[in-house]
This record gives C-alpha cells, sequence and structure tokens, in this order.
C-alpha cells in the first residue's frame, strides 16, 4: 500500500504546480534597439500584453517587444 501513497501523492503534487504555475504566464520579453537585442527581463500576465501592444519607449522612440515562453 506504501508505494500507492507516494505514486498519488507525487501526482497530487504535480497537479498542483502545474495550476499554480499555469495561473500567471510569464515569458522572456525584448525589444530589437539600434545596437541589438536589448533583454527587458522576466514579464508576467498582463505586463506581458501591455509591452506587446504599446512597445517599449526609450529616447523617444518606441520599440516592438518581443515575449517567448521559457
Amino acid at each position: 500500500m506504501k508505494p500507492y501513497y507516494i505514486i498519488s501523492s507525487l501526482a497530487v503534487a504535480a497537479g498542483i504546480a502545474f495550476f499554480t504555475s499555469c495561473k500567471e504566464h510569464c515569458h522572456n520579453c525584448h525589444y530589437d534597439g539600434p545596437n541589438g537585442e536589448v533583454e527587458l527581463g522576466e514579464k508576467c500576465g498582463d505586463e506581458v500584453e501591455q509591452l506587446e501592444s504599446d512597445g517599449y519607449a526609450s529616447d523617444s522612440v518606441t520599440y516592438t517587444v518581443h515575449c517567448h515562453e521559457h
């Protein structure tokens, strides 16, 4: 009976980890500046959507932001 308990405990823990991590999607974001790619770091949730729709403003220039799941 012990192996069944261990396996079910691991399954429950994996399920909790999966659903908790899916609550807010985080992505690594960057934009292509005049001197190459500029990393903006990890952004989550609404911040990702806002950056991708509005871009990133620097030195009175707005750059298109690209975010990728990690």
